[in-house]
């Protein structure tokens, strides 16, 4: 009977496991939709002069290096997350120290996306900016509705 619950436990824990590896990639890859809406605003409707290509061009290199660094991180931490869930069989301290790694990743990727967004709306004029503004708020407020 207890050999029964300890395989009935790890196939829990290997489950829970699981659904946080697949629950860090979806919170990853979430930021990439409002990506694609705000490049299809950048440059098929803003009307942007050579120079502001050539800035955002720059922006978004940049940013683009950072942010695989950062989603591999976030990969990192899901694995050791699962490590843990898996060596501990329950909410213990690996696996308190595992999510917290893991929330700052995200909290990392989620600051450097804002300040990359920031960085992109200076190179806009006014008109521009606040067409970039209204896209970013509606990227960011989509689930909520």
């Amino acid at each position: 009977m207890a050999s029964r619950r300890l395989v009935l436990f790890g196939l829990v824990a290997f489950i829970a496991a699981l659904a946080g590896v697949l629950a860090g990639r979806l919170i990853v890859e979430t930021p990439r939709a409002s990506e694609t809406e705000l490049h299809s605003l950048l440059h098929s409707q803003l009307k942007l002069s050579p120079a502001q290509k050539v800035k955002l061009d720059r922006i978004e290199a940049k940013f683009a290096l950072r942010r695989d660094a950062l989603e591999l991180d976030m990969r990192a931490a899901n694995i050791r997350l699962a490590q843990a869930i898996e060596a501990e069989h329950g909410y213990g301290p690996r696996v308190t120290e595992a999510i917290d790694e893991t929330h700052r990743v995200m909290g990392e990727l989620q600051k450097e996306t804002l300040q990359h967004l920031f960085a992109m709306r200076v190179v806009l004029d006014r008109e521009q900016a606040a067409m970039f503004d209204k896209t970013v708020v509606k990227a960011l407020t989509a689930d909520a509705r």
